[in-house]
């Protein structure tokens, strides 16, 4: 296997090669050595909020496909489980709503809502019977501000980046914050997943390819933080029409913020603006296609359409023409890999250094 090292200098690092953007093994690799280890935001407003609703989905649907149901017990508890009976493999919870049971319409096998076997009808003459895996698989969730993640096998603790979030958009009222289906978009971009990745994770291209967005944000102040698992963009504003109003306590105070850009590893960002949050969660399709979806938290609507957090379409569309142009760039025959601005590049330095290393196994759950 091809190791990709990066080395830890960004001073002396190359990039990942090509190699790692072309290849179908490496592809379906990452399925098991990133994203089963990674939390992965589920998409819905109706995720199990009340006590006894269940909510079942599939985990990246069209690539992981691993059917999951989200439980919230008596307890207010929300608990994830494998949605496949242990009998013969069945789907087992069908449709979102409230459940006493779950009882598997192929043979009757039923657990408790606390995944624990319950009964199974014509079991009586097996022997060593039940086991302890006949309970449902448990799968790791966390909540944070009324977002569900969940990982199926963590590669690092959820909790850590909560807590780094946490420090800087902490005032907010972020549980408040309502989702706008009719704001929020899907894009199907024709580049690899990770190149998409690459291209969010450095304010560098701004004054190239956003001429509207440079204009409220001031370049030279531009920064970006490097946490383990995670990595933020800080975007001072310039002449931006609207910024963030900070408590005196808080660790920015007396800055011009007008956004907050966190990645977590390997595929989401967190955008906070003035007027609310835009998640965008990257999913892979194949090696040359994603499909990138913005999801719209509205906090304060007046002060949408103003700022670093106006006209993310217009950005979209822009960083989708220079991604699909990189997508084509790699297939030449006389690039390979290059080199990172120790300045201006240190998120994409730090996504490639995480990718080699759980690539290669050297990130162990």
């Amino acid at each position: 296997m091809e190791k990709f090292f990066i080395n830890p200098d960004i001073t002396k690092a190359e990039t990942l090669p090509t190699s790692f953007y072309k290849s179908i093994a490496l592809f379906e690799e990452s399925k098991e050595k990133i994203f089963a280890k990674s939390w992965q935001l589920i998409e819905s407003e109706e995720y199990a909020k009340q006590a006894d609703e269940a909510f079942p989905f599939s985990l990246l649907q069209g690539f992981l496909n691993e059917p999951l149901v989200l439980v919230r017990n008596q307890n207010h508890e929300l608990n994830c489980f494998s949605n496949v009976c242990t009998h013969r493999g069945n789907i087992l919870v069908h449709h979102p709503g409230k459940y006493k049971k779950f009882i598997c319409n192929y043979h009757g096998r039923k657990f408790n809502t606390d995944g624990q076997f319950e009964s199974m009808p014509e079991f009586k003459e097996a022997k060593d019977f039940p086991r302890a895996c006949e309970d449902l698989h448990q799968v790791e969730v966390k909540e944070w501000n009324g977002f569900p993640f969940v990982s199926l096998n963590p590669g690092f603790d959820f909790d850590n980046v909560a807590a780094i979030l946490n420090e800087r958009v902490g005032f907010m009222p972020v549980s408040q914050f309502q989702f706008r289906p009719e704001l929020s978009r899907e894009y199907l971009v024709n580049a690899h997943w990770a190149l998409y990745c690459d291209n969010y994770l450095e304010g560098f291209h701004v004054p190239f390819v956003h001429p509207d967005l440079n204009k409220v944000l001031d370049y030279q102040q531009y920064r970006t933080l490097i946490y383990d698992y995670c990595n933020l963009q800080i975007g001072i504003g310039d002449h931006a029409e609207e910024c963030f109003n900070l408590p005196e306590n808080h660790v920015d105070h007396g800055q011009k913020i007008a956004a907050y850009y966190y990645w977590l590893f390997p595929n989401m960002m967190l955008n906070f603006y003035p007027w609310g949050l835009s998640i965008n969660i990257v999913k892979p399709i194949s090696i040359k296609q994603c499909q990138v979806k913005f999801l719209t938290y509205m906090y304060d609507e007046s002060k949408y359409d103003k700022g670093a957090g106006a006209l993310l379409d217009k950005v979209e569309r822009e960083d989708e023409f220079v991604v699909e142009n990189v997508q084509r760039g790699i297939n030449s025959r006389f690039y390979k890999n290059g080199r990172f601005s120790p300045t201006r590049e240190q998120g994409v330095h730090h996504f490639h250094s995480l990718l080699s290393r759980f690539i290669t196994g050297e990130i162990i759950s």
